[in-house]
């Protein structure tokens, strides 16, 4: 199912879309997180249909279809091919040639102060950066808490998946030698269009693609990720409780703005549209 985040007259409600319809099925009105919606249904969400009618989707706007209560956990470097391109880039800091891919995940973190949702502007901050980037990732959210999970247990802490664009001044990750300084901005985290449940998707082969005003940049598969979702899930919980309702990004692959030469950073007006199969699409213009 594809559980959406969303305004109706004004207030924020959650609701499960029928892309095939146009329609969204409002849930109960007493919810406005998706996060409360997880907790409450940790074991697994059913649904079987509503005495609400449908709202057409074209008459509401959709919200990032989660609102984190702490920091966004992050992954970088998780595709063979990004981190060649990251440690040639000369915005990679420390980077050292051969010695591209990491032994363990690289992680950090964004703020909640990041996250916006489908149709937002995402600013360029021109007063703190020049170099502002895209990096097309699908992301996971966790269902149940959890600390020191183990892999053979990781799928069991998925609750559903959705998309984000880890933007990042990349001046600014470099100057300041970690990452979150330059991932960390206002905006810079647009989230949707909504959280599709694990059930439906097969996260070990998803086709991700990334457009700059129409032009492909980023294609990749899920099944190229050098860290999978059990392996990030144990590392990340080793020694710290994920909570239901944390959202994990799984890193970004190859043709991101630094990747050419001269690298190619967003401007004003740039449309930004990421795509994963079997959930969807979600696009942001820069300004």
């Amino acid at each position: 199912m594809k559980v959406a985040r969303f305004t109706d007259g004004g207030r924020p409600r959650i609701g499960i879309v029928d892309t095939g319809k146009g329609l969204v099925y409002p849930l109960d009105d007493k919810l406005s997180n998706i996060a409360d919606l997880i907790r409450m249904t940790a074991g697994g969400f059913s649904y079987h249909g509503s005495g609400n009618a449908g709202i057409g989707l074209q008459t509401v706007k959709l919200l990032a279809p989660i609102l984190p209560e702490r920091n966004i956990f992050c992954v970088g470097k998780n595709y063979h091919a990004h981190a060649k391109e990251f440690s040639g880039s000369g915005y990679e800091a420390g980077a050292v040639k051969g010695q591209e891919i990491d032994e363990y995940p690289a992680i950090f973190s964004k703020p909640p102060s990041t996250v916006v949702g489908p149709g937002d502007t995402v600013e360029l901050h021109p007063q703190a950066t020049s170099a502002v980037d895209y990096e097309a990732e699908l992301a996971f959210v966790i269902s149940r808490p959890g600390r020191n999970i183990s892999t053979a247990d990781a799928m069991n802490h998925v609750w559903g998946y959705t998309i984000i664009n880890d933007v990042t001044a990349r001046d600014r990750q470099k100057n300041h030698k970690q990452w979150l300084a330059g991932k960390g901005l206002d905006t810079f985290c647009p989230m949707g269009p909504w959280i599709v449940t694990a059930d439906e998707i097969d996260a070990d082969n998803l086709d991700i693609t990334c457009h700059v005003n129409g032009e492909l940049r980023q294609k990749a598969n899920t099944r190229d990720l050098i860290f999978k979702i059990p392996q990030l899930i144990a590392a990340i919980s080793a020694g710290l409780t994920l909570q239901a309702g944390d959202v994990i990004a799984t890193g970004t692959p190859a043709g991101v703005g630094i990747g050419f030469d001269p690298p190619r950073f967003l401007r004003a007006g740039d449309l930004v549209e990421i795509s994963v199969t079997g959930i969807g699409t979600i696009a942001n213009s820069f300004g």
